[in-house]
């Protein structure tokens, strides 16, 4: 009798898809594919901030509005993302919002964000303008 040897297990994607990495945020990070809508832009987002992906996260964000640069402070832990809601954003739109709560340990104590963020389309293209926090 044969045993087989276990297969490993992907690693899944943190914005919570029930896909793996590579197979959900892991390929818009590559640059092989964009995201259609605002929330995959958004759960593309956060899985950058969880895997520190500053060059994504910068491509991303809207000219008028991105930063020179993003500073991972290494203490945070992101650990989940829930999209609370979603407006607009279709192929007929050229602006749409998702409000979502990204929950995070800090040194260990759990936290969370909670925003409502907008995006409009920049040469075809979803991309990050800003936030409202919430609470």
């Amino acid at each position: 009798m044969s045993r087989r040897a276990p297969r490993p297990t992907a690693t899944p994607c943190p914005c919570g898809q029930p896909l793996s990495y590579e197979k959900c945020c892991g390929r818009l990070h590559r640059g092989e594919a964009a995201a259609v809508t605002p929330e995959e832009l958004m759960r593309s987002r956060y899985s950058a901030f969880a895997v520190r992906d500053e060059g994504y996260l910068l491509r991303t964000w809207h000219p008028r509005t991105r930063p020179p640069r993003i500073d991972f402070d290494p203490a945070l832990r992101w650990v989940g993302l829930d999209i609370e809601a979603t407006t607009e954003g279709t192929a007929f739109h050229t602006t749409g919002s998702v409000t979502f709560r990204a929950r995070y340990t800090d040194s260990g104590r759990p936290d969370s964000l909670h925003e409502k963020s907008r995006f409009e389309r920049v040469d075809g293209a979803w991309v990050y303008v800003d936030g409202t926090f919430i609470d």
